[in-house]
């Protein structure tokens, strides 16, 4: 089974390859590729964070010769009741050859206050930024990220994404449930475009 990742982040490689491994026997290739997607280096809001991980899966399987093209994309979401009034959630699109569509997320959290301050404000293009200058971890996001900071390394960035990427293998690994109204690729992105 060969998989293309659209990221470098050693974090999401290593949590798609534990995803797919978890339910398929067979020998696993990953490879990943660096992709830029519409939504930027921060991306905010609920449908720029599923955009951003399906343009990243689109880009994957379409650029390499696999299986299924995976998009993880880390985002700001508008929640009510929170402190800051965003929570960062981990969203997973996984495209197939057939360019049918799953989706998944990862449990969310929230940044202290100050950080999405500074990402509202302008002040950082992305949360690393100021998280890494307030853990003193430099590229946080490519290792524990802000989460495997906040929760004392009880939960880390690799786990999220692997959670997200699980979350939407379910429909693929139990077919029969699902594979009937399978969404096309085109079918989603026309969503994004009409919304």
């Amino acid at each position: 089974m060969k998989i293309t990742v659209g990221s470098r982040n050693p974090v999401k490689v290593k949590a798609v390859k534990r995803g797919f491994s978890l339910f398929f026997k067979e020998d696993i290739i990953i490879t990943s590729l660096n992709v830029k997607t519409s939504v930027g280096d921060q991306p905010i809001g609920l449908e720029k964070v599923i955009l951003g991980s399906l343009e990243r899966a689109k880009k994957a399987v379409e650029k390499t010769e696999c299986d299924f093209g995976v998009g993880i994309e880390a985002g700001l979401i508008k929640i009510p009741g929170t402190i800051s009034g965003y929570m960062d959630f981990q969203v997973c699109a996984i495209v197939d050859k057939e360019k049918n569509v799953t989706l998944g997320f990862g449990p969310g959290f929230e940044f202290p206050p100050k950080a999405i301050d500074s990402v509202l404000k302008g002040d950082v293009y992305e949360i690393e930024e100021i998280i890494s200058r307030m853990s003193g971890i430099k590229e946080i996001g490519d290792n524990i990220g802000g989460i495997g900071w906040l929760t004392k390394g009880v939960i880390d960035r690799e786990e999220l994404s692997l959670i997200a990427v699980v979350m939407a293998l379910v429909p693929r690994v139990n077919e029969k449930l699902y594979k009937e109204r399978y969404r096309s690729l085109d079918d989603v992105l026309n969503d994004f475009k009409n919304a």
